[in-house]
């Protein structure tokens, strides 16, 4: 890096916006160039870079980290910041962590990106590089700590959109919906369903606009499953006929065999077992049809395989009161992915127990995913685990419930 020893001194100092700016100049960017990427006009990245030891966005600081492949420490966004930076607000703090956390995660990616012959296609690359990034950390990361990044990020996209031109407002409309839909996800694990409502919403919107039925279908697909999971059977079913019309008879099997899996929760959630079952046989022959040791194609993140439907099997099972389907010997090996997603279908696994007439051993497994809802602050799997509870009417309940009982009183997330 050219004038490695000025940039550490304008670092050490909190001139983050110094920092900023010896990086772009040796990198031959313009402010205009660094403003796209930014969503910034000129005018703004020459304020920000005439900042001196003043308060800064963090999420500006983290854009701006990722563009010029720069560690987060030098912008202030990990290790010890200077007195003067230095935040009474916990919160803020640690956005501000994990803002550097994202950037030093995307870097490597990022520098191999166009910056001159093709901005703009590299602006949404290195967007949804951030997307995912952010995606993966949802599952170690409580999503009151990641909701703040996100919508900014989000903004970033949007604003970014607003200064493109056609066709590359429809490509950042595409990064958009991914960024919108994980910002429903987010908002669905606190508990919030009418926010998740909404964003879901807008992700179909922007789908549509980037003019990709793939992806439309998968958004709106991803909307059935919120509604399968809120109970709405019958919306559910309605929002996948709409994510099959989508994609206009041209579905590939990964489409198929995710859909047929909502479908199923969504005729469980209607109370419908023979239809249930019927998708579940469906979702598992295509599944199974997958190709092996491939990544997920796109907008997928994650591969669907049979375990996978067999997991939602599991939930119908439970949604339907049947223990056959939830118990087995090896059911908790189907716990796979991170740890919200484990405790969810751990919950799946207590609601059979106790359709089996097994009370001590389903609120033994659902206080194990009772701890992880705690520990990540997941209003979902708290909520979950409350209406386990309400399910069991007991005058004289045993230990292992009183305990239970115990750990969700004055719990409010």
């Amino acid at each position: 890096m050219q004038h490695e020893a000025e940039v550490r001194e304008a670092s050490r100092r909190g001139d983050y916006g110094r920092v900023i700016e010896l990086v772009r100049k040796g990198r031959r960017m313009t402010q205009t160039q660094l403003g796209q990427a930014l969503g910034l006009s000129q005018p703004a990245v020459s304020r920000l870079e005439k900042r001196g030891t003043g308060t800064y966005q963090t999420n500006v600081l983290v854009s701006a980290a990722a563009h010029l492949d720069i560690t987060p420490d030098l912008v202030g966004l990990s290790g010890d910041r200077p007195k003067s930076q230095a935040r009474d607000d916990d919160d803020m703090h640690r956005r501000a962590l994990l803002g550097g956390a994202i950037a030093a995660a995307a870097a490597p990616a990022l520098a191999a990106l166009p910056t001159t012959a093709d901005a703009s296609s590299g602006q949404a690359a290195a967007l949804r590089l951030s997307t995912t990034a952010y995606r993966r950390l949802d599952g170690s990361t409580p999503s009151q700590n990641l909701e703040d990044a996100v919508q900014a990020h989000l903004r970033l996209i949007q604003a970014t959109a607003r200064t493109a031109d056609d066709e590359h407002r429809m490509r950042l409309a595409a990064v958009g919906s991914e960024a919108a839909s994980l910002s429903g996800w987010l908002a669905w694990d606190m508990g919030n369903h009418g926010s998740a409502r909404a964003r879901y919403g807008a992700a179909v919107n922007a789908a549509r606009s980037a003019g990709d039925p793939l992806l439309t279908a998968y958004q709106v697909g991803s909307l059935a499953s919120f509604e399968a999971h809120a109970g709405n059977g019958v919306q559910a079913l309605n929002l996948t006929g709409r994510a099959r019309r989508a994609l206009r008879g041209r579905s590939p099997a990964v489409a198929d065999a995710w859909l047929s899996s909502i479908e199923a929760l969504g005729h469980a959630a209607a109370g419908d077992r023979r239809s249930a079952d019927k998708a579940l046989v469906r979702s598992r022959t295509a599944a199974e049809g997958l190709p092996e040791q491939e990544p997920p194609p796109w907008p997928w993140v994650f591969s669907f395989t049979a375990e996978k439907v067999a997991a939602h099997r599991v939930t119908c099972g439970a949604w339907l009161g049947l223990p056959d389907w939830v118990l087995s010997d090896d059911v908790e090996a189907l716990a796979t992915g991170h740890a919200k997603q484990r405790a969810l279908l751990l919950l799946d696994i207590a609601a059979g127990h106790l359709a089996a007439g097994r009370v001590e051993g389903a609120f033994a497994v659902a206080t194990r995913a009772l701890e992880a809802g705690l520990k990540y602050r997941s209003g979902r799997i708290v909520e979950r685990a409350r209406a386990l509870r309400r399910s069991l009417a007991l005058s004289s309940p045993p230990r292992v419930v009183r305990d239970f009982d115990e750990r969700l009183h004055g719990v409010y997330l």
